[in-house]
C-alpha cells in the first residue's frame, strides 16, 4: 500500500474526526482506527468507505458475501491474527476479504509465495469477517470454545465479555441496528443456536445467527453495558444506558427474562437526535390535524390518546407537548419511563420501589401550579379520579389508555369506576391510532433498486417499506356524546353517534392513505386488524 493512499485515508478520516491525525501519531494506524471505531467515533461503514475511496479496493455488504467454504490450507490462527478470510479461489486467483488495506502487500507476497496465486482483495466489515472465521474454521482457539471455559462465575463472564471480538460484535450490532432504523434488538437463545433479530418499522427481521456457545459472552457484554448483574440469570433485570454511535447519542433500555434456553434480552433503542416531535409529521391528514389542534388549544379538560403498545402514542403526545411548550406555560409530565428529555419541561419518572406511582406523583403535580399535565398512562381509578379532578379545576391533562378504538376509552374509564357525569364534563377528545409502514419512495414498494441493475433496494432492505406513519380516528366530545356518557351508553352506541356527527373511522383514514399512495391495503388491514 503506497504512501499516497495512506495520506488519503488520513485526510478522509480527519475530516470526520479532526483529532484523528494526532491519534495516529501515537500508535499503529490500524489499531487506532479500530479503537476509534470501538469508541463510536467512526462506524465500520465509514472506515470501509474511506479505505475504498483511498485505495480503489471494492467494499462488499454483509448480505452479498454469500456462502464461505473452509480452505484447509489456511490456518485459523493466521486468519484471526490478520483478520482476513478467503472468499473464493481457482487455480490462478484467490479472493480475500480484508477489513483494512494496511497488510495487503504482505498477504499478496505470502499467498503468491506459498500457493502461486494472484490475490484480489475486497473490503468487508471486521466484525463480519471475524464471525465468518469462527463459523467456518473450527480448529484452534475460537469463539466456539467459550462454552468449554470453566464455570459461569462473575470473573469468567467478565473475561468473556471483554474479548475483543465480542466487544466488536456487540458494537457492530448496535451500529447495524441504528443504520437499519431498528426500534428494538431481540437476543434469543434457542436449543442449538443464538438468534439476534431487529424490529424495523414494527416487523421483526433476523439479523444474525451465532453458535449458542457465544451466548454467555454476548449476554455478559450487553449486561455490562447496561449496568446489570452479569452473574444473575435466574431473575428478570432492567437497565438503561447511553452509548455513542459515530456522532449520535443513543439511549438504550435493556430488559432480561429467564427462559428455558437462557435469558431473552430485549433492547429498546432511542436515537435522540433522529426524533422530531411535530404534529405535521405523525401522519394526520390536514382536516383531522386542524380539529386536533383546536382540541389541544383548550386550556382545560382531558385529551386521551389510545391504541395498543407500539402504536405511536408517546410520539403523538410528545408532539403535542412540543407544540404547547413555551415560556408562558408550566408543563409537568409523569412517565414510566421518561423516554425523551425536552427543554423547559418538568419531567418526573415513576418509581414504584419508593412509592412514586402515577397516582401519588399526580397528586403532588397538581400542587405545582401547572398549566399542562402529561400522565404517561391512566392505569387505575385513583389516577383517573385525580386526572379528572385536575381537568375540572383548570388544567389540560394529556394521557394514554390501552383500548382498541376511541369510543372504547369511555367504557374503559367507566369500568375503572369513574363516574359517568364527571367523565362527561372532563373529557374533550379521544385520538385512536395505529402505525402502518410507508411504501419505500426509492423503489416504490417493489423492494428492487432498478438503478442498480435489479439489486435489492438498500433504502428498505428489499422489504418495499421505509418508515411508518399513523392512521387515526378522532372522537370529539360534543353534547350528544356527553349525554351518552352520562347515561352509561355502550362504546358501540358512542361510536355510532360520533360517526354520525362526523368522525372518520380509523379504517377509512387508512384507506385514504392507500388512495394517496402512502401505504398499502394489506398494511392497513394488518395494523387495524384488532377492529
Amino acid at each position: 500500500m503506497n504512501q499516497q493512499s495512506i495520506a488519503e485515508i488520513t485526510e478522509k478520516l480527519n475530516a470526520i474526526y479532526p483529532e484523528y491525525e494526532a491519534k495516529i501519531a501515537a500508535g499503529k494506524r490500524e489499531k487506532i482506527d479500530w479503537e476509534l471505531c470501538g469508541q463510536g467515533i467512526f462506524t465500520e461503514v465509514e472506515l470501509l468507505t474511506a479505505y475504498a475511496a483511498a485505495t480503489g479496493l471494492p467494499a462488499i455488504e454483509d448480505e452479498d458475501i454469500g456462502t464461505i467454504e473452509s480452505f484447509p490450507e489456511f490456518s485459523q490462527e493466521y486468519l484471526n491474527n490478520w483478520c482476513c478470510l478467503p472468499r473464493r479461489r481457482d487455480e490462478e486467483t484467490l479472493e480475500m476479504l480484508v477489513c483494512d488495506p494496511y497488510h495487503i502487500d504482505r498477504h499478496h507476497y505470502n499467498f503468491q509465495k506459498l500457493f502461486g496465486l494472484d490475490c484480489e482483495f475486497t473490503l468487508a466489515r471486521r466484525s463480519e469477517i471475524e464471525r465468518l472465521i469462527s463459523a467456518t474454521y473450527k480448529s484452534g482457539r475460537s469463539d466456539d470454545d467459550f462454552s468449554a471455559m470453566p464455570g459461569n462465575d462473575e470473573e469468567t463472564l467478565r473475561n468473556l465479555a471483554g474479548e475483543a471480538k465480542i466487544v466488536r460484535l456487540v458494537n457492530e450490532m448496535f451500529t447495524r441496528a441504528a443504520e437499519q432504523r431498528a426500534s428494538d434488538i431481540h437476543v434469543e437463545p434457542e436449543e442449538d443456536k443464538l438468534i439476534i433479530r431487529f424490529r424495523i418499522d414494527g416487523i421483526l427481521h433476523e439479523y444474525l445467527t451465532c453458535p449458542l456457545s457465544q451466548y454467555p459472552a454476548i449476554a455478559s457484554r450487553i449486561k455490562l453495558i447496561g449496568g446489570l448483574n452479569i452473574a444473575e440469570s435466574r431473575l428478570p433485570q432492567d437497565g438503561r444506558t447511553n452509548i455513542q454511535l459515530a456522532r449520535s447519542d443513543m439511549d438504550i433500555r435493556i430488559s432480561t427474562i429467564p427462559t428455558m434456553n437462557g435469558e431473552s434480552i430485549v433492547l429498546r433503542l432511542l436515537k435522540k437526535d433522529a426524533v422530531s416531535f411535530d404534529l405535521r409529521n405523525v401522519g394526520m391528514l390536514d382536516e383531522m390535524r386542524d380539529k386536533f389542534e383546536k382540541l389541544i388549544s383548550i386550556p382545560h379538560g382531558i385529551i386521551l390518546v389510545v391504541g395498543p403498545t407500539g402504536s405511536g402514542k408517546t410520539t403523538t403526545l410528545y408532539s403535542v407537548i412540543s407544540q404547547l411548550n413555551d415560556f408562558k406555560k408550566k408543563i409537568i409530565t409523569i412517565e414510566d419511563p421518561v423516554e425523551y428529555r425536552l427543554e423547559r419541561l418538568s419531567q418526573m419518572q415513576v418509581n414504584a420501589k419508593i412509592g412514586l406511582t402515577f397516582a401519588n406523583g399526580l397528586r403532588h403535580i397538581v400542587r405545582q401550579d401547572p398549566d399542562v399535565i402529561l400522565v404517561g398512562e391512566i392505569r387505575d381509578r385513583e389516577t383517573a379520579d385525580i386526572a379528572i379532578n385536575a381537568a375540572l379545576t383548570g388544567h389540560l391533562v394529556l394521557s394514554t389508555l390501552h383500548t382498541n378504538d376511541a369510543a372504547g376509552a369511555v367504557s374503559r374509564m367507566i369500568d375503572m369506576g369513574v363516574e359517568g357525569f364527571l367523565l362527561a364534563s372532563a373529557l374533550y377528545g379521544v385520538l385512536s391510532q395505529r402505525l402502518v409502514r410507508r411504501i419505500c419512495a426509492h423503489c416504490h414498494g417493489t423492494g428492487i433498486d432498478h438503478t442498480r441493475t435489479g439489486n435489492k433496494c438498500r433504502e428498505c432492505s428489499g422489504t418495499g417499506f421505509h418508515g411508518r406513519t399513523g392512521i387515526f380516528e378522532l372522537l370529539t366530545v360534543d353534547e350528544d356524546i356527553r349525554r351518552a356518557i352520562t347515561r352509561n351508553a355502550s362504546s358501540s352506541e358512542i361510536a355510532d353517534i360520533a360517526i354520525k356527527n362526523g368522525m372518520r373511522p380509523i379504517m377509512e383514514d387508512g384507506m385514504e392513505k392507500v388512495r394517496l399512495g402512502t401505504t398499502t391495503e394489506t398494511e392497513v388491514g394488518r395494523s387495524a386488524m384488532e377492529y
